[in-house]
């Protein structure tokens, strides 16, 4: 008799276990949009949807940028001089600054968040106007040079009507591609209402 309910106790408790692994793996299923918003999460959300409805950029594709440039750490500062959370180089800057009639402009501002995010994403839509709005080719010159994706479509090396990321002939600037349309994806599964 002990033994029968020294059984049923036993299995009882493995039950009760199950259901509570059960209950817990769904908890952490239907949790993972969450877990995956602390790995793409969104700063300054509030200056960069301003920006971005400004001059008609995604937010989310600002932030898949900012995301791979500079993690979001402000202070950022590259090792060819780009700075801030977009990664701007002062010249690029001081251009952006001009073509906005910003006459207050100095180095030091690329290290604020609005102002960094608001050249950046001004930028940005630039190389829209460019390239047509084709997002893999905003993003190669962002990172590679407006001049340089230019001049690979000049002379054959990428179409911009079919342009494949293994054509970007900079490995580098390839890679970032990839990174930035990963990215972007991502902030559209997660924040787009």
């Amino acid at each position: 008799m002990d033994k029968k309910r020294l059984q049923r106790r036993t299995s009882g408790r493995k039950i009760c276990m199950l259901i509570l692994l059960a209950i817990l793996t769904a908890y952490c299923i239907m949790q993972i949009p969450v877990l995956e918003k602390i790995i793409y999460p969104y700063p300054h959300r509030d200056i960069i949807e301003k920006y971005a409805v400004q001059y008609g950029v995604d937010p989310l594709f600002v932030v898949a940028v900012i995301r791979e440039e500079s993690k979001f750490l402000p202070q950022s500062e590259s090792h060819k001089g780009a700075i801030g959370l977009m990664q701007l180089m002062p010249s690029t800057a001081k251009s952006i600054s001009e073509s906005i009639g910003d006459k207050t402009y100095s180095d030091n501002d690329l290290l604020s968040p609005e102002k960094n995010i608001q050249y950046g994403t001004w930028y940005l839509a630039s190389l829209q106007k460019v390239f047509s709005n084709n997002t893999t080719l905003v993003i190669a010159a962002y990172n590679g040079g407006r001049g340089h994706v230019q001049e690979w479509i000049e002379t054959g090396q990428i179409d911009p009507k079919n342009i494949r990321q293994q054509d970007i002939p900079f490995k580098e600037t390839r890679d970032y591609v990839d990174r930035v349309l990963k990215s972007y994806q991502k902030y559209i599964t997660l924040y787009h209402n």
